[in-house]
């Protein structure tokens, strides 16, 4: 089994790895283009919502819904299944995305209650996260299709297309930005192309396997009902890491200007580890941990898991002395320049440090999640990442004004430590999962 999922793994982190690479030359092209000003910081409070969007569907999460359904279905006919999900889902989707559009300014505020409304920051966010919202409607359709190939182990074609969405905001920053009066609304339009692409990248990967979705309505079909009344479920416990960063956008609104972008370039090289150990693992072990379920192997299932654990302590401790250590010197060697000063770096070097504390909670809630979904102890799970959520949100307030971005940071990493404390212990409580060690 080990090896099996060993070699998964690589391609998935490979691909993960190009894919991290492509982004963080994409943060270096944006830092020397556009720098740090209202300008950006009205960018990526917009691009929090896309983002968020893209992480939650894109990396695995969103996944975890459907790959222990078509699991059980994967030996029965599943293109009728598949018709009505992508059917049911292009349906909602494209009305959250309309209301989405109307509802932008309101959804700004929200994030960012400390752009004054109307304001120029304010009506520049709008704008662009008006362009971009659209992209969430082709990156969830591109989760669903990416989880029907991951449960028929075809693992490169999803692991790849996230580089696109990477290679679409390069081109917008290098060749259309000039060519608009407001630079930075190219930046919003290469996200919107990147989705597009994304979603047109699969469709031939789905086609060799026969299973193309031809979008379907059914309102009367029991499964579809089932699954799209666990999805919201299973998506809020997947995400309470992203909803927090959500709640870092509005407590850094607050603060000095820059402080929204300090955080997102901070998040950026959090990114790295955390996609290519512990997405990637997920990715992996979700079909693996679905299967075991299925076939009510409990000691596979428990091995499954501790495989995971072992990778994250593995890689993980390095990682995170790595971040604590050299964030000041990998930042500086990154994204450095006329307009991304000294001070920027600086600055961007206590967040990425205080998230950096925190990486071995975003690592193992990666890991663990897919025990719960396949397990379908998604209402457990939920209660975990509210307590989550309102972890972040009482250390938010008691280390904001004290140590001002950085608190914000570190307020998250508390958050996550407690979130896969929390799902580990009922894992072990709940004899789920036994480490190898003590078996």
């Amino acid at each position: 089994m080990s090896k099996t999922l060993s070699k998964s793994t690589l391609i998935v982190s490979g691909l993960t790895l190009f894919s991290r690479i492509l982004g963080f030359i994409r943060d270096m092209l944006i830092a020397h283009y556009f720098g740090v000003n209202a300008a950006t910081d009205a960018f990526f409070v917009a691009f929090r919502f896309p983002n968020f969007l893209r992480r939650l569907f894109a990396e695995g999460a969103f996944a975890q819904a459907f790959v222990p359904l078509i699991s059980q279905h994967k030996n029965q006919k599943l293109q009728p299944l598949i018709n009505k999900m992508a059917g049911h889902l292009a349906l909602l989707l494209a009305f959250l995305t309309l209301i989405g559009v109307i509802a932008a300014p309101l959804l700004i505020t929200l994030c960012a209650a400390g752009f004054e409304w109307q304001s120029e920051e304010h009506v520049l966010a709008t704008h662009l996260l008006q362009i971009m919202l659209p992209y969430g409607f082709f990156i969830t359709l591109v989760a669903f299709m990416g989880s029907i190939l991951n449960v028929h182990t075809k693992f490169a074609i999803p692991a790849f297309t996230p580089a696109l969405l990477n290679l679409s905001m390069i081109g917008a920053t290098i060749w259309l930005s000039p060519k608009f009066d407001q630079p930075i609304i190219a930046l919003a339009a290469g996200v919107l192309i990147g989705g597009i692409i994304q979603f047109l990248f699969q469709i031939p990967a789905l086609k060799r396997l026969n299973l193309l979705p031809r979008f379907q309505l059914d309102f009367h079909d029991v499964i579809v009902k089932r699954v799209m009344k666990n999805v919201l479920p299973t998506l809020f416990a997947t995400s309470a890491t992203q909803i927090n960063l959500l709640i870092n956008t509005f407590v850094a609104s607050f603060l000095a200007t820059g402080s929204v972008s300090w955080l997102y370039y901070a998040d950026r090289l959090l990114e790295f580890p955390i996609g290519i150990l512990g997405s990637s693992l997920a990715t992996v072990m979700l079909p693996k941990l679905a299967k075991s379920h299925a076939e009510q192997d409990a000691k596979s299932f428990s091995a499954t898991i501790d495989w995971g654990l072992r990778w994250v302590i593995l890689l993980g401790i390095p990682a995170t002395i790595g971040l604590v250590l050299l964030a000041e010197p990998i930042l500086s060697l990154l994204f450095q320049s006329a307009e991304f000063t000294a001070h920027d770096v600086h600055a961007s070097a206590q967040s990425l440090q205080g998230y950096a504390l925190g990486l071995m909670g975003f690592l193992t809630v990666k890991v663990l999640m897919p025990a719960f979904s396949t397990q379908h102890l998604q209402a457990k799970a939920v209660r975990y990442a509210w307590y989550s959520v309102v972890a972040n949100v009482v250390f938010n307030l008691l280390f904001f004004i004290p140590f001002a971005h950085t608190g914000v940071a570190l307020a998250t990493a508390l958050a996550a430590i407690l979130n896969a404390g929390l799902l580990l212990r009922d894992l072990r409580k709940n004899g789920i999962y036994s480490p190898s060690c003590l078996a």
